[in-house]
């Protein structure tokens, strides 16, 4: 392979922060992502730091390897915690699962053993603010930059359907510099009792309602993102998940995939596909 002079630490910012208008990766900005995992895996922990919020507790490690230099927050959370399923595989599942259907919204995250425990280790995102900090100090959004958003907002909304995310909050959307969306924390994903399979946890019939009970919808959807979840199987989806998901929550996903396809086509039947699909 030959070596390239780009600094991939560059690289990597690129990758997050010039995104294009669907939130998707450029073909050069993808193929970064296997420098990033190997980088997750093998660079030398310098030091840890508490990250001083969140139940799991998570930690800040900084990294090293070479000339390149960057941190990654490490969880191993596992079983319930808080009254909570926690589990720590279920960031990684999230990270290959975004990787399979083409969302290109969730950091790259492995496996990696600290302190003799395991756990994984997500790549820490530069950013510009949380929708929290959006939301308490009032930042405003450009106009330019509003359609896009509130697409995001709906494309999130989607994925937290597919993959069971019950804890979304304001405090795990980012947002870059210039307005790109980045979600992580998918440590309660992967919900696969009935409830989950039954039931989607956004959308017209969602488990999640807003304080005066109204569902949070997803009313417009990138058409690649669509397309791409109608071509997957749940054999592409082992194989992506690989050892991090059980059969019983991979088939979960994939009965809520039949549930998100079923509404996305009915919006369709109602209000026309160029309404829905972008």
């Amino acid at each position: 392979m030959r070596r390239s002079n780009v600094n991939p630490a560059f690289l990597f910012l690129v990758f997050l922060s010039v995104l294009p208008a669907r939130a998707q990766f450029t073909a050069e900005e993808i193929a970064q992502r296997p420098f990033w995992e190997e980088f997750l895996k093998t660079a030398e922990i310098v030091r840890s730091e508490e990250i001083g919020e969140g139940v799991t507790k998570p930690l800040k490690l900084y990294l090293q390897k070479g000339d390149v230099q960057s941190k990654a927050a490490w969880k191993n959370p596992s079983g319930m915690q808080g009254g909570f399923l926690e589990g720590w595989q279920y960031e990684i599942a999230a990270y290959r699962l975004d990787k399979l259907i083409g969302l290109n919204m969730v950091p790259p995250a492995v496996e990696r053993e600290f302190n003799g425990k395991p756990g994984a280790l997500v790549y820490w995102a530069t950013s510009e603010h949380s929708l929290l900090q959006i939301m308490e100090e009032k930042i405003p959004i450009p106009e330019s930059a509003l359609e896009h958003t509130e697409n995001m907002k709906y494309l999130v909304r989607a994925w937290d359907c597919l993959v069971a995310n019950d804890d979304r909050t304001q405090q795990n959307i980012l947002y870059t510099k210039d307005w790109r969306v980045i979600a992580f924390d998918h440590s309660r994903s992967f919900r696969s009792t009935k409830e989950y399979t039954d039931n989607l946890v956004n959308g017209r019939n969602g488990l999640k309602k807003t304080a005066d009970g109204k569902p949070f919808l997803f009313r417009r959807l990138p058409r690649s993102f669509v397309e791409k979840l109608r071509k997957v199987d749940c054999r592409n989806i082992k194989e992506a998940v690989g050892p991090y998901l059980t059969d019983k929550e991979i088939d979960a996903v994939c009965k809520r995939k039949a549930l998100l396809l079923n509404e996305i086509d009915a919006m369709m039947k109602e209000s026309g596909e160029a309404k829905v699909l972008y």
